[in-house]
């Protein structure tokens, strides 16, 4: 009988196996590496994303200071000119305004209010146009925290006369 050796057959070759083991390895530390790149991107676009809504929320928040500070001057622009019986005429009307102190969440915010008084008349009544400008602000600039919000109004009384005191009657 014939009798085969199995010690002498024919195999695959040991170079053959260490080359596919290699190219895998090499495919595996490709593959993890276009995943750590992927990752580190979608973690900085987070980043952006949630410093830009950061500062949205800033935004909003200095522009509530601004208005604060716009109803604080309206307050007191015309509490005076819409008393029953007007003792004085508003003469805080400056570049310089007392602002509101803020508390809660704007506690962080500064306001300033400027105020600029023009008189008119027209046919026999005074009136008076009261320009206010108000700044919320947070931050100092140029820094990335600096958030500024500016608003504008204008407020117009108006009293019967030419003489512009404080005791004649409203329009």
């Amino acid at each position: 009988m014939c009798h085969k050796s199995f010690i002498n057959s024919p195999r695959a070759s040991p170079v053959h196996d260490s080359a596919a083991r290699g190219f895998s390895l090499v495919s595996a530390i490709f593959l993890l590496l276009i995943l750590a790149a992927l990752g580190i991107f979608m973690l900085s676009i987070y980043t952006s994303q949630r410093t830009i809504a950061n500062q949205d929320v800033r935004g909003v928040l200095a522009y509530q200071a601004a208005k604060a500070g716009i109803e604080a001057a309206t307050f007191a622009i015309l509490t005076p000119e819409n008393a029953a019986v007007v003792n004085t005429i508003f003469n805080g009307c400056t570049a310089g305004m007392a602002a509101p102190t803020l508390g809660g969440a704007l506690s962080g915010f500064n306001v300033t209010i400027d105020c600029q008084l023009t008189t008119q008349t027209e046919g026999e009544n005074t009136i008076r146009v009261y320009q206010i400008t108000s700044t919320g602000r947070s931050g100092t600039a140029p820094s990335s925290d600096f958030v500024e919000r500016q608003i504008s109004a204008s407020i117009s009384t108006c009293r019967v006369g030419l003489t512009g005191l404080a005791t004649d009657p409203p329009c």
